[in-house]
């Protein structure tokens, strides 16, 4: 769909990016294959993986992040990993932020027009938190604060987790913000039954071993001084889960389960399903084909967009 071809009116279009950590490659490819067939959002929510991509956006540093993805090895990815003994997680979560810094500098929601919200989870509530004011990396780190893993952020004095427990695909943020036409991207669509090895009972939730990578690489990534805690936190017996593994593949459970829900309550216009089931949640080094995957998954709902984009503009007068 060209430019040209679309009507004179449109309808004020939501964009809600899903949670899926490294699947989150895949709103890469979304948001450059909605620009080719000429469909841009107007209003963008983002759950985790999806709030990082949302705010590399909203700033025009989409070819920044989309660089620094394709860039990403597995050994580059464990040199982020700042383990902590005494913390709310096992990462401090201090190099991301560090890089997301460099990215997106001082930047403020208020300094674009655009709406944009970062959803989170508080931690002690259970509410649902919709961040859209003040520092952008603060709202982005808060999002993304996967229980376990990350430490938890402390946002307005209230301590806030990641947004995936409550609102892993936030349709109902850009319904609250005045979208008329809402596309939703969840990223867990398939992954349920998937994500591990032919014939195994185990999820490779990693996507590979990462403790074999740890010894394998500790001279030269960084972490040789690596905590017994992470040692502990990797390490599996013989066909059986580990720590992180358990625990993470829960978390993947109960967020599926929760789109599920919510998806069926709050069901979007359009609907993107990125096929990624083959893809380990820290398998952030598997860029190329997962942006690849993202834009596929615009190209096969091509007629829904267009058909939708037709309805509405057919509908307008009574707008």
């Amino acid at each position: 769909m060209s430019q040209e071809s679309e009507p004179n009116w449109r309808p004020r279009i939501g964009l809600a990016l899903g949670s899926g950590v490294a699947r989150g490659w895949a709103h890469i490819g979304v948001l450059r294959a909605l620009k080719r067939f000429g469909i841009k959002p107007d209003i963008i929510s983002g759950t985790s993986i999806g709030a990082v991509v949302g705010a590399s956006y909203l700033t025009g540093k989409l070819d920044t992040l989309e660089d620094w993805a394709r860039s990403m090895t597995k050994l580059r990815m464990l040199s982020y990993m700042d383990f902590k003994v005494s913390s709310g997680g096992l990462m401090g979560g201090r190099h991301l932020v560090n890089i997301m810094q460099n990215h997106l500098g001082d930047a403020k929601f208020e300094d674009y027009e655009m709406p944009f919200v970062a959803v989170a989870t508080d931690l002690v509530t259970g509410h649902e938190v919709w961040l859209r004011e003040g520092n952008l990396v603060d709202a982005v780190r808060a999002s993304f604060s996967l229980p376990g893993v990350f430490q938890p952020m402390l946002v307005n004095d209230r301590w806030v987790i990641d947004g995936a427990l409550v609102n892993p695909v936030p349709v109902s943020v850009c319904q609250a913000m005045g979208a008329q036409m809402i596309i939703a991207v969840n990223l867990n669509a398939d992954i349920i039954g998937k994500a591990r090895a032919p014939g195994g009972k185990i999820a490779t939730v990693a996507g590979f071993d990462l403790l074999d990578e740890i010894k394998e690489n500790a001279p030269t990534s960084g972490v040789s001084m690596l905590s017994a805690l992470a040692r502990r936190t990797f390490r599996r017996e013989a066909n059986q889960p580990s720590l992180f593994g358990v625990m993470i593949s829960s978390l993947n459970i109960v967020q599926d389960r929760i789109a599920r829900s919510r998806l069926a309550g709050e069901p979007p216009d359009v609907q993107i399903t990125p096929r990624l089931g083959q893809i380990g949640l820290f398998e952030f080094h598997r860029a190329e084909e997962i942006i690849a995957e993202g834009e596929a998954a615009v190209e096969r709902v091509l007629p829904d967009l267009r058909d939708a984009l037709s309805v509405f503009a057919t509908g307008s007068g009574g707008i």
